[in-house]
């Protein structure tokens, strides 16, 4: 019973992390859902061999990109994926928002979704990593096994493309 717990607490823990960082980079709810629960099984595994560090967040965002690219290069995924799965974050407009203030937002989140997804997956990964995880861009580096110079780079990239996107540039 104590490892069931175990797994309910590091569930309850990294559960909505995983499976934001999956939504990003999968773009497919059902799938970002199915990769989740394949990190968290991979990360209660490792917790019961050994005990949480100092770079555990780091550590657990690196499995987490990892399972997406591999599911990515899988063949089911390259073979069957739809291109046109949207990214839909309705709940995010506010409780009291009318219905102009509603369809502007939707409109600002179709425009940075479709951004995000035309920036290539490194970009991607590292937008998620820096901005949304709240890594600092070292740990950002050291987590996607790059350099802290390309990190940057790929970072000022992807936020100068979702500028553009939110200006309404092509």
């Amino acid at each position: 019973m104590a490892a069931q717990k175990s797994y309910d607490d590091l569930d309850h823990a990294q559960r909505p992390r995983v499976e934001r960082l999956c939504r990003l980079l999968l773009a497919d709810l059902a799938e970002a859902q199915d990769v989740a629960q394949e990190v968290l099984m991979k990360l209660f595994r490792a917790q019961q061999a050994r005990p949480a560090t100092s770079t555990w967040n780091r550590w657990v965002a690196r499995v987490t990109v990892n399972a997406c690219r591999d599911r990515r290069r899988s063949a089911w995924w390259r073979r069957f994926r739809s291109e046109d799965t949207a990214f839909h974050e309705d709940d995010l407009v506010a409780p009291g928002a009318g219905p102009e203030e509603a369809a502007l937002a939707a409109e600002v989140r179709r425009r940075v979704w479709a951004a995000f997804r035309e920036l290539s997956r490194r970009q991607q990964e590292v937008f998620a990593l820096r901005h949304v995880e709240e890594l600092s861009t070292a740990e950002v580096a050291e987590t996607l096994g790059l350099s802290t110079g390309s990190a940057k780079r790929h970072l000022f990239r992807a936020v100068h493309r979702l500028r553009l996107a939110l200006r309404g540039a092509p």
